[in-house]
């Protein structure tokens, strides 16, 4: 979300999505705010600082850790103040692994990726930072049902061996799929019965590895959907995975009214032979990205407008 301000972030949320309120991450406050570091912020046993290049790997915790971590107090804080007697779904969401690998360094400025015993402690670091994160919020907000979402939008770069070294001049090797998919089962399972989301708006999404590594629903910009991409979403979807498409535009723009936002969708549903009323069942209307680079005015109307897109695509979801 944009912004600073974690109360008028957390009424937003709250109030625009009554049926499905989440955590607001607020990156504009700067380092420690940001996907990377607030979730660097939630590690254990492993701190991260700031460095010109980017979040580093270092010793112990520091400014930059403290300061993630309070934000992310504040913004709890804030939700748990605007979700007081709430029963329901409610997200909240981390980096997942292999973003975190790609993006983290370690100290001699490589990225974690480059080590694959690094890699694997950061998964379990990751993993059990999450477990008390969760359980936090469990605390705060008892009647919330927990919608994990893991932020990978790197994943495909992962796969494809894509990620640039520190210098620039060469990537790192591809990591085995198999192992990819391995740690992010691990990564999934700390939230046991719950559902957890996977979240990438690059291209060439890998929906089946996902299903394989137990996502409960896969979130994508579903303007960067191919041809080749149908077979794996229906197989998905008959599977019983979850779409988040990502529909509603996530930077200031003209917004179609809500039944053209969600046509394509629908346009998807006929062509793959899907039964139009697993459509409300099957399918979680939201913006193609985040949204923190619109401004507030904006993110408050691209929210509204999913909530109506999504109300068209259940009303008439031929």
């Amino acid at each position: 979300m944009p912004g600073g301000d974690a109360r008028e972030a957390a009424r937003t949320v709250t109030g625009t999505f009554e049926d499905f309120p989440f955590l607001p991450e607020l990156p504009a406050r700067g380092p420690g705010a940001d996907m990377i570091g607030r979730t660097a912020g939630m590690l254990v046993e492993l701190y991260a600082r700031v460095e010109p290049s980017g979040w580093r790997i270092g010793d112990r915790p520091g400014r930059d850790t403290r300061r993630a971590r309070s934000w992310l107090g504040e913004d709890l804080d804030a939700l748990e103040e605007f979700t007081q007697g709430y029963e329901g779904p409610l997200k909240v969401q981390a980096v997942g692994p292999w973003t975190l690998a790609a993006a983290l360094e370690l100290r001699n400025g490589e990225a974690v990726l480059s080590d694959p015993g690094a890699c694997r402690d950061l998964a379990a670091s990751l993993t059990e930072g999450l477990r008390l994160h969760l359980t936090e919020i469990a605390r705060r907000i008892p009647g919330a049902h927990l919608v994990l979402q893991l932020d990978e939008p790197s994943l495909t770069a992962v796969l494809r061996g894509q990620v640039k070294s520190a210098s620039g001049y060469r990537t790192h090797r591809a990591v085995d799929r198999q192992l990819v998919e391995a740690t992010l089962r691990d990564v999934v399972g700390v939230h046991g019965d719950g559902p957890t989301v996977v979240h990438s708006c690059a291209p060439d999404v890998p929906f089946a590895l996902l299903r394989r590594a137990g996502a409960a629903a896969v979130s994508f910009d579903f303007a960067l959907l191919t041809e080749r991409d149908e077979d794996t979403i229906g197989e998905a979807v008959e599977a019983g995975t979850r779409l988040f498409a990502g529909v509603v535009p996530g930077t200031d723009g003209p917004l179609s009214d809500p039944a053209g936002s969600v046509m394509g969708v629908r346009t998807l549903w006929r062509r793959l032979g899907l039964q139009p009323g697993l459509l409300a069942e099957a399918v979680t209307v939201t913006p193609s990205c985040g949204l923190a680079g619109a401004s507030p005015d904006y993110a408050r109307k691209a929210l509204a407008h999913c909530v109506r897109a999504a109300r068209s695509l259940a009303d008439n979801p031929e």
